[in-house]
């Protein structure tokens, strides 16, 4: 009965070292490689883009603290000066 355990628990240890020699192998290929840099710019371009939500939330809460119109823009007079 103790050498069925120590089979068992032998047996599930294989599979799992074959599996994750299997997963290492894909990995280390060049499909592997392609999907790590796609994983990668797409973290990327996530965080950009976060962030420049983040800025514009930020720069819109900046303008209606200052009661600045954020869409309009306003040319002084005679300066030839336009802002935003």
């Amino acid at each position: 009965m103790n050498r069925i355990i120590w089979m068992g628990i032998g047996v599930a240890i294989g599979v799992i070292a074959f599996r994750k020699l299997t997963e290492a192998q894909s990995n280390l290929g060049p499909e592997g490689l392609n999907r790590a840099v796609g994983r990668l710019a797409d973290g990327v371009y996530d965080f950009a883009d976060a962030v420049r939500v983040g800025m514009h939330e930020r720069e819109s809460e900046l303008r209606s603290a200052l009661g600045v119109d954020a869409g309009v823009e306003t040319g002084v007079a005679g300066r030839g000066v336009v802002r935003r």
